[in-house]
């Protein structure tokens, strides 16, 4: 009866994960802005063939995601990373505290190398499915002119997949707790390097080599691609603020 209620329920959130999904790569396809309102919850279960249940389901990992709000009376509509200053300490200390970024960037290190270790460990056909479309949306994006809104939206909806995908209950409640904590860091690690030439091909090389480590079921090739996407993306971040401070001396010693 226990196996059968926990098999009840890995189906229950692989349809979620499944319509959730769905959803997010039609916001994407219509080219939804933030604060455009969603279609009725009629017309998406029309659209995507889906019951009543499987559809909330899914808009609710889009809300844990930071992808959709949602407001009593008015419906759902595409988030706005760029809001306005939240009460929320750890987003205010992100906001007003650049070091903040540094110590998030730590734990997205601490987590985000286990939970790729584990995707690749347990993750299954359905699992490396999802990521697969993850991936392959990220890649689209990486040579059209797209907004660093929606490319930080298609870049963290890649890393957490990886993250469902290692099924750890805790782990992807602790990372959907943090959700826009985490959606802010790569807003705002997109917003300094991906301009940059150099630093957008290493991002890019660091995403490939995730993506295939995870796929092909390689735990400690996961491990240190995660860990040294993150790191590499700190120290850029690093080399970038001190060559703009020495740049801010020299020229006040002229």
């Amino acid at each position: 009866m226990v196996i059968e209620e926990k098999n009840s329920s890995v189906n229950t959130m692989r349809v979620a994960v499944a319509v959730a999904s769905q959803l997010e790569k039609l916001i994407i396809d219509s080219a939804q802005k933030p604060g455009q309102r969603l279609p009725s919850e009629r017309l998406l279960m029309q659209r995507l063939g889906v019951s009543r249940s499987a559809l909330r389901e899914g808009l609710e990992i889009l809300r844990a995601r930071g992808v959709i709000a949602t407001e009593h009376g008015r419906g759902s509509f595409v988030a706005n990373l760029m809001q306005a200053p939240s009460s929320r300490p750890m987003l205010h200390m992100l906001k007003t505290q650049p070091r903040t970024l540094y110590d998030l960037l730590e734990v997205r290190e601490f987590l985000e190398s286990e939970s790729s270790r584990l995707a690749a460990e347990r993750g299954t056909l359905g699992d490396y499915s999802i990521i697969t479309q993850r991936y392959e949306e990220l890649v689209t994006a990486q040579d059209k002119p797209t907004d660093t809104a929606t490319h930080a939206r298609l870049d963290h909806a890649f890393h957490l997949a990886i993250c469902e995908a290692a099924h750890n209950p805790v782990l992807v409640h602790t990372l959907s707790s943090l959700n826009e904590l985490m959606l802010s860091s790569v807003f705002a690690s997109l917003s300094n390097l991906y301009h940059r030439q150099a630093q957008k091909k290493k991002i890019d090389r660091h995403h490939a080599r995730l993506y295939n480590a995870v796929t092909r079921k390689m735990p400690q090739a996961a491990y240190r691609a995660a860990q040294t996407h993150i790191r590499s993306i700190r120290s850029e971040l690093l080399a970038i603020e001190q060559e703009e401070q020495r740049l801010i001396l020299s020229t006040l010693r002229l």
